[in-house]
């Protein structure tokens, strides 16, 4: 703390010139306990809103509403000499009571900062440095509980929780974020409470989620969520796998061997400049839900093994809707249920040659998810067969050695039929139509069968496939010659 920004010390100046109180609180101050740099600077006051955005005005170079109904207001002072940049968020002090059937609290400004402390989520999160005299206040213990690795209600977890059912999330993205354990009645309460999730928007439950699985150790907040029955409520397909556990054994457990591929993707996630920077939360949900079908597709054989067939175009679908549920983007769905649908698509290259179609096809079809597929489907290897593993591992080092040998000879990433659309209207004598999209279409299967034709041997090609497919599209417009 004797280290903190100097313009920090001068923004309390500021508010202490005025009369009014300031802290720096919550997440800053935790993680500058923990020796971790945060980037947030939030800031708690007894200055009414309209009293911040004056202030503020004058301190900074440029100030904004963020929520005054909530008195909240933002600011940014540029870097001069040796100071840094500073943005800040300044927040009046809060006792709000909540309306029991809406997440949106009824807000009510408080008069201290102790009282603003208590709606906090977690003590570690309610502790604050006055300022400028930089007095450290913890009503609650986070600081004992920081130290302990501990996640505590500042008031009684039931009522914590009542008042605003995403804290139970919370709880879980700290798990995963921190490396902390939910405090024994602190979890009691979201087991026997997890139903109240239901009233929080699908958007909050959302960006928690994703907080949470680009954390640290997703893994980790995923058993809270799980085993608290929070998962049950906002994405039940996790848990659900738990319905394909074999108690004979004759197939792996789905649900942990999720957990697992979802370890072992994160583990190869690239640094900054490498092809998969992490936290990627794309490859990480698709691993964690890649095999989200097979409690859908499980069937006993009658010869006493058990199979999943289809289990990657089912589970692809499951995820797509789960997440449009969940109001992600269509660019994340789109990524996420494609990888579902291939990470399968693989298996088989081992046990024989694929030509060089098939090759150009896998690359095709994964078009930018390739580098993210090659990382899912090494992470779905979990068996415990060192020898199959070395197979698996090798195949897949081969598949990845042709895949850049033909890259290398005929730019994949970027393959095009021979002709494109305007020559083939022009050597077809045809309009733009349905008739277009046919003959495209056909070119691209034979530039993946065959490899590059030159343009001369595609126009051939084109010519005999049209003398053999024009009756198919009857109406089609023609040039007048």
């Amino acid at each position: 703390m004797a280290h903190m920004d100097p313009i920090v010390v001068e923004l309390g100046e500021v508010f202490a010139a005025a009369g009014h109180e300031l802290a720096i609180v919550g997440g800053p101050v935790r993680d500058a306990l923990l020796g971790r740099v945060s980037h947030d600077l939030d800031f708690t006051t007894s200055a009414s809103p309209d009293e911040t955005q004056a202030l503020l005005a004058k301190w900074g170079d440029a100030h904004w509403d963020i929520g005054k109904e909530f008195g909240t207001i933002g600011a940014k002072k540029f870097a001069k000499g040796d100071t840094a940049e500073a943005v800040v968020e300044v927040t009046t002090y809060r006792s709000d009571e909540y309306d029991p059937a809406s997440r949106k609290p009824v807000v009510a400004f408080g008069d201290n900062i102790e009282g603003d402390l208590s709606r906090r989520d977690f003590t570690v999160n309610a502790m604050a440095i006055r300022l400028p005299q930089r007095e450290f206040v913890d009503p609650f213990g986070g600081l004992e509980d920081l130290a302990a690795g501990v996640l505590r209600t500042p008031i009684a977890p039931e009522k914590s929780f009542d008042d605003d059912p995403l804290r139970m999330m919370r709880a879980a993205r700290f798990a995963g974020q921190l490396g902390f354990d939910v405090e024994e009645s602190a979890f009691a309460a979201m087991v026997a409470m997890a139903d109240r999730i239901e009233i929080v928007s699908a958007e909050r439950v959302h960006d928690e989620l994703n907080k949470l699985m680009v954390s640290a150790d997703p893994v980790r907040g995923l058993g809270v969520l799980v085993d608290s029955g929070l998962a049950a409520r906002v994405i039940p397909e996790v848990p659900g796998m738990k319905e394909a556990t074999d108690e004979h054994k004759r197939h792996k457990d789905v649900y942990s061997h999720s957990l697992t591929v979802l370890q072992q993707a994160i583990d190869l996630e690239t640094g900054p400049d490498g092809a998969v920077p992490g936290p990627d939360l794309v490859l990480r949900l698709a691993a964690l839900l890649h095999d989200i079908g097979k409690p859908a597709t499980r069937k006993f054989e009658a010869n006493g093994s058990v199979s999943f067939h289809h289990h990657e175009l089912v589970g692809a679908k499951m995820a797509a809707k789960r997440m449009r549920a969940l109001k992600y983007d269509k660019e994340t769905i789109k990524a996420v249920s494609r990888l579902i649908e291939l990470h399968l698509r693989f298996h088989g290259y081992g046990e024989g040659a694929w030509t060089d179609s098939a090759v150009r096809r896998y690359v095709t079809d994964a078009g930018p998810l390739l580098e993210r597929l090659h990382r899912l489907t090494r992470a779905d290897c979990t068996t415990r067969n060192k020898a199959k593993a070395r197979k698996l591992s090798g195949a897949y080092d081969s598949l990845e050695e042709r895949i850049e040998v033909l890259a290398k000879e005929e730019e994949l990433a970027a393959i095009r039929p021979d002709l494109d659309g305007e020559q083939i209207m022009s050597i077809l004598g045809i309009k733009p139509g349905r008739a277009v999209g046919g003959a495209y279409k056909f070119l691209m299967e034979l530039r993946l069968d065959e490899g590059p034709l030159g343009e001369d041997a595609a126009r051939e090609r084109l010519l005999a496939w049209w003398g053999e497919h024009a009756g198919e599209f009857e109406g089609t417009r023609t040039y007048e010659n």
